[in-house]
C-alpha cells in the first residue's frame, strides 16, 4: 500500500488492444471514467465493469483485454470507472459513484448491466442491491470470483486456503478493514452477502475451487436462489481465482459464457 500511494500504478489502456473497438475517456469528480465501444456493429445498451486488484491494485491488461471482449463480441458499450483505491478509497463512496455511473448509461444507451471480478465483484453487487433499494433491477449482474463477506469468517475457507497459490486470508483482512472506511465489516455495502437479495435481478457466477473466495460464492447462490433470484452458476474443478482472465483454455470458455449472459440480456427485446 506504501508504494501504491507513493507510485501510483498506470491505470491506462493498453496501446494495442483489438482493432475492433474504439476508447474514449472523461472525468467525473476529478476520475477517469474510460469507455469501449465497438466499432464494426451498432451498439446495444452498455455495462458497467469494476475491475478487481484487491481494492489496492489498479486495472490490468486483462481487465482491458476482457472488457474489450465484452464490448465487441455482446456488440454493447463498456464503462470502465478507475475508482480510488485504499488507503484513498472506501466501499461506500465507490459503490455511491458506480451507482451513479449506471443510473447516467441506462439513461445514455439503454439497458446496462454490471460486471466485475473478485474486489469488483464486491463493488458490482454491493451496487446492484443499492440499485435494487433505489428501485432498479438490472438485466443480470456478472460476478467473476466475487469477494462477497469481508469478515473472512466463512468456516471453509481454511479447508480451502492449502491449495490456493494466490490468495491469502490475513492480507484479506487488512485490506478489507480498510476499506470498510467507517462501516461495519457486515454492512452490504462492504460485504454484500449480508444483504436481502429479494427482488435482485439475474445474476452469473463464476469461480474455481482453488479460490478462498470460493466457499463464500456458494453461499452466495444459495441464498439468492432462496430470495428468488435467478443464478447461473458456474463452478470449475481446480481452476484458481479469476481463472476466466487467464490466458488459459477453461479461461477463454468462461469468457464466451460471460458474453453470452450479457449479450443475451442487452439485446432482449
Amino acid at each position: 500500500m506504501r508504494e501504491r500511494a507513493l507510485r501510483p500504478a498506470r491505470y491506462g489502456p493498453p496501446a494495442r488492444l483489438r482493432p475492433d473497438v474504439r476508447i474514449d475517456v472523461r472525468t467525473d469528480g476529478g476520475r477517469p471514467i474510460y469507455t469501449i465501444t465497438p466499432t464494426l456493429s451498432s451498439p446495444v445498451g452498455s455495462v458497467v465493469y469494476a475491475h478487481g486488484g484487491g481494492w489496492v491494485n489498479e486495472i490490468a491488461l486483462q481487465h482491458w483485454q476482457l472488457a474489450a471482449q465484452i464490448a465487441a463480441e455482446s456488440a454493447t458499450v463498456v464503462s470502465l470507472p478507475i475508482s480510488p483505491l485504499v488507503p484513498f478509497g472506501t466501499a461506500a463512496e465507490v459503490t455511491e459513484r458506480v451507482a451513479a455511473l449506471v443510473v447516467e448509461n441506462r439513461e445514455r444507451y439503454g439497458p446496462t448491466c454490471l460486471a466485475g471480478d473478485s474486489a469488483g465483484g464486491q463493488i458490482g453487487l454491493s451496487t446492484a442491491l443499492a440499485l435494487r433499494d433505489d428501485g432498479i433491477a438490472l438485466p443480470v449482474t456478472v460476478l467473476i470470483s466475487p469477494a462477497v463477506d469481508l469478515s473472512w469468517s466463512n468456516p471453509r475457507i481454511p479447508e480451502v486456503q492449502p491449495t490456493d497459490p494466490w490468495l491469502g486470508v490475513p492480507g484479506g483482512q487488512v485490506l478489507s478493514d480498510l476499506w470498510r472506511g467507517d462501516r461495519e465489516l457486515t454492512d452490504p455495502v462492504v460485504s454484500p452477502l449480508f444483504g436481502d437479495f429479494a427482488g435482485l435481478g439475474p445474476l452469473t457466477v463464476l469461480t474455481g475451487t482453488r479460490d478462498v473466495l470460493n466457499p463464500d460464492a456458494h453461499l452466495l447462490v444459495a441464498k439468492a436462489r432462496a430470495a428468488g433470484v435467478e443464478v447461473a452458476f458456474t463452478e470449475i474443478a481446480g481452476q484458481l481465482h479469476v481463472y476466466p482472465l487467464l490466458p488459459t483454455r477453461e479461461g477463454a470458455r468462461a469468457r464466451r459464457v460471460i458474453v453470452a449472459a450479457l449479450r443475451e440480456v442487452v439485446r432482449r427485446p
